[in-house]
């Protein structure tokens, strides 16, 4: 089924403990796609790029299956550029350089072929930009998700509330929830969020894994113990896609499907982390995939007899 996703094409510069390097590709949409197309190679992308961006990654986001029909090159202007410092405690950094560039004017239009998607991801932006986005399509699709930070929950609050009115899903880190829910315990926040709109909520937990929402039932999937952690830059993004891609493939909305599609995006996430930028998106296999997935599953199969 056909995956569209809405989100920033970008170029980064990263430093963590571990190294730093100076440009590297970036952005949701483009975590996402590279994340998603692993599983699906039905994909739809809606971003905005300068002159300035590599037509070989565009090239590369085309042969894994993403239609890029949807992404506005401007001629003479630059493309989005993020540089952030991460301290030892990776969960931690400090932006340095935020170049919104075309970001500035982005106005997301979809084109025709695209307003029949069966699912919408939708990245961190604009929440008005993701209303509008929802407000072209044909037909509703079978799934909603969206993403958003702080930074809209600080500037744009009442346009947030309204998108999220619309969609189906939320994925939002441990200290977004609580920021918008004001509410310490996860599940009191998770109920308010509910309250919202979104039927289902992610709450990701870093390294101490993720906590999927719906009704009164709530899955929590582990983080996996990594002896070599890198940059964590496009996580998120990558458990976003690496979940709405196998949502995709699978076509089943059931609660039991998203929690092994909670697995399947928390091992693409892990390998993301592992080099810089999305490089180690490129180079593994589906076999891989699998054998990562197992070591989740393996880390919390366990027998105990109740006594």
């Amino acid at each position: 089924m056909s995956l569209l996703t809405v989100g920033t094409v970008a170029f980064d510069a990263i430093e963590t403990p571990f190294g730093k390097i100076d440009k590297i590709t970036g952005g949701s949409g483009n975590y996402i796609c590279q994340s998603a197309g692993h599983f699906t190679n039905d994909m739809q992308l809606v971003s905005v790029i300068g002159d300035d961006f590599d037509q070989d990654e565009l090239a590369y986001l085309k042969s894994i299956g993403t239609n890029i029909e949807g992404v506005q090159i401007k001629n003479g202007e630059k493309s989005f550029f993020w540089s952030g410092k991460y301290h030892m405690d990776l969960n931690r950094r400090d932006t340095l350089v935020t170049d919104l560039n075309v970001l500035a004017s982005f106005d997301p239009i979809l084109p025709e072929k695209y307003k029949n998607a069966e699912f919408l991801i939708l990245g961190n932006i604009d929440p008005t930009l993701q209303a509008k986005v929802i407000s072209q399509m044909n037909t509703r699709p079978k799934l909603i998700a969206m993403d958003t930070m702080n930074f809209w929950m600080e500037i744009a609050l009442e346009p947030l509330k309204t998108v999220l009115k619309m969609v189906d899903l939320l994925i939002v880190n441990e200290e977004e929830a609580r920021q918008l829910t004001n509410e310490y315990s996860l599940v009191k926040a998770a109920n308010k969020i509910r309250e919202m709109g979104p039927k289902f909520l992610i709450i990701k937990k870093g390294e101490h894994g993720a906590l999927l929402f719906h009704g009164n039932r709530v899955f929590f999937a582990p983080a996996l113990p990594l002896e070599d952690v890198f940059d964590p830059t496009g996580a998120g993004d990558t458990f976003a896609g690496g979940f709405m891609g196998y949502l995709a493939k699978t076509k089943d909305l059931s609660f039991e499907n998203m929690k092994r599609g909670v697995i399947y995006g928390s091992a693409m996430a892990s390998f993301c982390v592992e080099k810089f930028g999305p490089q180690r998106l490129k180079e593994i296999s589906r076999e891989e995939i699998e054998e990562r997935v197992q070591v989740f599953i393996d880390l919390v199969d366990f027998d105990i007899i109740l006594q």
